[in-house]
């Protein structure tokens, strides 16, 4: 009975203990809760208050309206009619109301002044918006330049922050049809490269994080989209607003801010979550249980809170493409592909030549001999944590800038990730890397044939995964291991 007392006094502290880490926790969803539906640009709510005129300098939509030539120069499209109304999905009741025409110009530019009484601040942003639906009125168009997308004459739901100019974009004419398959595969193959380095910026944390710890972590996918709609919040609803600061309004600020977050909440899932279950001694199993619960726990607060709507970022969105001669790139792809291939490189001689990479690559390796030759493997395991999480948040805003930001752009990522790490070999950075790329290079080409649907790619990146692990179950970078 004795002996018993202690033992008692032992447990009351540990449930005391994980009574109080619980409770951190539960504060830490509460403030990314908080900050998130700061962030919430959904319809107005109660309390949304409407914006005075002298507050406004100038709100308006608009856009160029072009085609191109057989010898594909650019066509301006004079004496189109565009009318404006307040979009159909608005909580207001005016809502389907017109406010404005205009016609295009000799340079195809068309501008229409948005009324301020229908901008309100929803929730608790400080930016007030309202939504607006865009018509092109198909019998004002020439009778050779059709609208591209038949039957796609309205755009809906076209978001504007007050004092903003939007541009709209309405594709017209046929789309060119290239007969050169050399000319299209080398284009599909840039945009394979580009994809790739994207999927390996998000993976290469996955990767480490799976050699240190041995845990399958699907709650990765969540770390992408948080970076993205974080760098959503400082670009699009504090825009200039947090430090007052010259230049942090843009999207290279806001992608700062969004990977220094990132990072930390990877330190606090690491602390609070996974440190607590290895010191308990919870097997990789219940890990794996653990982080799916978490995925999708956290998959529906950003569904709660930012809506299904997709969302894009203000910067970049329409940009003409340069033309390589034999495929062409918009500027942000260029840096995306140049910018990516940079931060891998840096990571890569991190982990070659410092001494926080080196004893990464030795936790990996073989955590039992690194740990009795004097390496701290918690810390390791710490800032790998970091680490993966800001470049998977990093990885989230660059993929953002290739399509669009919403609540589950992550998950579908993640899939694409296990197939990059899997491929090039569990537990390694540089097999990421190299697994990733050939993932965004077979997504982009096996489109090529006519026959294999565009929408299927995904499927035939994995079913490639399938074939090539029947022939070397280790990947392609990683080493085989005896059993016994």
């Amino acid at each position: 009975m004795r002996s018993a007392a202690p033992q008692q006094a032992a447990d009351v502290r540990a449930t005391s203990r994980s009574t109080q880490w619980l409770r951190v926790l539960f504060a830490m969803f509460t403030v990314v809760l908080t900050v998130l539906s700061m962030g919430n640009p959904a319809a107005a709510q109660e309390g949304d208050s409407p914006v005075s005129d002298e507050e406004v300098e100038e709100t308006t939509i608009g856009g160029t309206l072009k085609t191109r030539d057989a010898e594909g120069e650019d066509v301006f499209v004079e004496g189109v009619t565009m009318i404006v109304r307040l979009s159909v999905a608005s909580d207001s009741p005016n809502a389907g109301t017109e406010v404005g025409q205009a016609v295009t110009d000799a340079e195809g530019v068309w501008r229409v002044a948005l009324p301020t009484d229908e901008f309100v601040i929803t929730g608790n942003s400080n930016t007030p918006t309202a939504a607006f639906d865009v018509e092109l009125v198909e019998a004002t168009l020439p009778e050779e330049v059709p609208l591209r997308n038949e039957g796609r004459n309205v755009l809906e739901g076209i978001e504007v922050d007050i004092n903003e100019t939007k541009n709209t974009l309405f594709p017209l004419g046929e789309a060119v049809e290239n007969t050169d398959n050399t000319i299209e595969a080398v284009q599909l193959f840039v945009d394979g490269i580009k994809l790739g380095l994207i999927i390996a910026m998000c993976s290469i944390g996955l990767s480490l994080i799976f050699g240190t710890t041995g845990l399958t972590n699907f709650a990765h996918g969540e770390s992408v989209t948080f970076g993205a709609m974080i760098a959503f919040i400082v670009h699009m609803v504090y825009p200039g607003r947090i430090f007052g600061i010259p230049g942090t309004s843009s999207l290279i600020f806001a992608a700062l801010v969004a990977v220094v977050i990132s990072g930390l909440s990877g330190w606090a899932f690491n602390e609070f979550v996974w440190k607590r279950l290895r010191n308990k001694g919870a097997s990789l199993i219940s890990a794996l249980v653990v982080s799916i619960g978490l995925s999708i726990f956290i998959r529906y607060i950003f569904l709660y809170q930012y809506g299904g709507r997709a969302r894009f970022y203000r910067d970049y969105q329409i940009q003409e493409k340069i033309d390589f001669g034999v495929f062409s790139l918009a500027p942000k792809d260029i840096f995306i592909i140049v910018f990516s291939i940079f931060v891998l490189v840096c990571v890569g001689l991190a982990l070659q030549k410092t001494r926080a990479g080196k004893a990464m690559r030795a936790v990996a390796d073989n955590r039992d001999l690194a740990e009795s030759s004097g390496i701290d493997v918690e810390s390791v395991i710490k800032w790998v944590w970091i680490t993966g999480s800001g470049l998977a948040g990093l990885g989230g805003v660059l993929f953002g800038m290739t399509e669009s930001i919403n609540w589950e752009m992550g998950f579908r990522l993640l899939l694409l990730m296990f197939a990059g790490v899997t491929l090039g070999g569990l537990g390694t950075a540089y097999g990421a890397l190299f697994g990733s790329l050939l993932v965004g290079i077979f997504i982009q080409m096996i489109t090529l044939p006519d026959w294999f649907p565009n929408d299927m790619k995904n499927v035939g990146a994995l079913l490639a995964l399938v074939l090539i692990l029947l022939v070397r179950p280790q990947g392609l970078l990683g080493r085989s291991e005896r059993i016994g």
